[in-house]
């Protein structure tokens, strides 16, 4: 003798709006925005920045790990860079993964401009007594008058 149990059927349930099923989907997606897609896209903006700001005479590393020294901007995407005592490359822009160091310049309209040197003032002591001696001003001459 079998054994059998009668299937019943079962009622399904009933069908939730639309919004409940969406409400997940929605919160995961900010979650991704806030925590993935916008730093990512504030680095990008950073690279792109310091990419077109590179200018003769920076000192850049590629992403392959190579140090050189930018000698020429070829045009918005090439750079000549020397690596070694007269070995130079043409690398892609888009490829310098940092600037180790600076050479003092500004960026006007893709052209460069060196910016002034600024010297320390001679302070108006040494200017005042100086004038009265007809001597040039230095700071030992300064230091033996106030001595005196």
């Amino acid at each position: 003798m079998l054994f059998t149990t009668p299937a019943y059927a079962s009622t399904p349930a009933p069908a939730g709006g639309g919004i409940e099923v969406l409400i997940p989907f929605v919160l995961i997606f900010v979650v991704f925005y806030f925590f993935l897609i916008r730093p990512q896209q504030k680095k990008m903006k950073q690279h792109r920045e310091m990419v077109s700001a590179i200018g003769k005479g920076d000192e850049i590393v590629t992403s392959g790990g190579i140090l050189g020294r930018v000698i020429k901007v070829i045009n918005e995407q090439d750079a000549l860079i020397e690596i070694a005592d007269n070995v130079e490359v043409v690398v892609k822009k888009a490829t310098i993964s940092d600037v180790v160091k600076k050479k003092n310049h500004t960026v006007k309209a893709n052209t460069v401009e060196k910016k002034p040197s600024q010297k320390k003032p001679v302070s108006n002591k040494i200017e005042t007594q100086a004038k009265s001696t007809g001597k040039k001003a230095t700071k030992k001459t300064a230091a033996k008058k106030t001595k005196k």
